[in-house]
């Protein structure tokens, strides 16, 4: 197959940060995607309807004229969120889901719950309204085996969520375990979960092997490769539970490569061309459409986009950074060759 034309797809789960660096990623993803999910984790976190409203105008102005693009806004869950701004967001055309996380599990999750239970009058108003939880799925043990923090998150708290409120509309984010992804398949039709690309493309040796590289490092952490293959397995499967969420997470290279780098892989620049390279190796490149197209705005209730994008086998090479100076982003891949482009429109 020298070209691969499928409608244009949505990113699920997206971070494109605000300011210098909104302006520097937001062309990456509007070249590729008619619609993302923005993650809300800010600092300060987009915790309002109003909040939100005004950052989805930022991100606007950062779209390329020539390109057409179209966030969908995120509240960021916390113990202070009330059932009237629950209300505000189901109301708005503009919010499509509420992002919970842990306090303390990833990226600005300083202001997440800590007692996810405590919220769970929340939960019952997000089930009556019918807007989705999206769930950054690990619990913030400090005793806990950062490599289990999702299976235990499962076991701990998302079984109870999910058995509470049945009718709650569900997406387990960036999912990296066999048992994440047993959990999905098991669950209800109103459960489902994003797969990124690295968690697709590598395990743990990426990062581990042959010395520490960060620009694998993220949260949920890369695991090994029995639970790379479910997760290929599970996107791949035609199953509309799993659909496309690359959580790119632009971070300036002078952060990653530190004593303390932080969490996150960019890969907004080359997203698709790094799914058409999971499919392709798992022979399965017509189950793409689906995935990356289809089920996620299924899932979301939207109406699936009309036009489309186009891949070529055509190799290239990643450059080694976007932007410059105290804005400069290390891509995933960074310097090597990846053998799917998309094509210009």
């Amino acid at each position: 197959m020298k070209t691969l034309t499928i409608t244009k797809p949505d990113d699920l789960h997206l971070h494109v940060r605000n300011g210098a660096v909104l302006k520097t990623v937001m062309p990456h993803t509007a070249r590729q995607f008619a619609r993302a999910i923005i993650m809300p984790n800010l600092k300060p976190p987009v915790t309002t309807v109003v909040q939100a409203l005004i950052y989805r105008e930022e991100i606007l102005q950062a779209v390329p004229a020539e390109l057409d693009f179209t966030p969908l806004m995120t509240l960021y869950l916390t113990g202070s969120t009330t059932v009237a701004e629950i209300k505000k967001a189901a109301e708005s055309e503009y919010i499509h889901a509420f992002k919970l996380y842990p306090a303390g599990a990833t990226t600005n999750s300083d202001s997440g719950v800590a007692d996810i239970k405590a919220i769970y009058p929340l939960f019952a108003a997000m089930e009556q309204l019918d807007i989705p939880l999206l769930i950054h799925g690990e619990v913030t043990d400090d005793a806990c085996d950062i490599f289990d923090r999702e299976r235990v998150f499962i076991d701990t708290y998302l079984t109870g969520i999910t058995d509470n409120f049945p009718g709650l509309r569900i997406v387990v984010e960036h999912v990296t375990t066999a048992e994440a992804v047993q959990f999905v398949q098991e669950a209800d039709a109103n459960i489902a979960a994003t797969i990124t690309p690295q968690h697709l493309l590598f395990n743990r040796n990426a990062m581990l092997a042959g010395g520490i590289k960060p620009h694998y490092y993220c949260l949920p952490i890369i695991k090994r490769e029995s639970h790379r293959l479910a997760l290929v397995k599970a996107a791949t499967s035609g199953n509309p539970k799993f659909f496309l969420g690359t959580d790119s997470a632009p971070h300036p290279t002078s952060l990653k490569e530190s004593a303390c780098g932080c969490a996150g892989c960019y890969s907004a620049h080359a997203a698709l061309e790094l799914y058409a390279e999971a499919f392709e190796r798992a022979d399965a490149l017509d189950k793409l459409e689906g995935f990356a197209s289809f089920y996620g705005a299924d899932f979301y209730r939207l109406p699936r986009n009309s036009g489309t994008v186009t891949l070529e086998k055509t190799a290239w090479k990643v450059p080694p950074a976007y932007g410059e100076g105290e804005l400069s982003i290390t891509p995933l891949k960074a310097n090597e060759e990846l053998r799917w482009k998309l094509a210009k429109g």
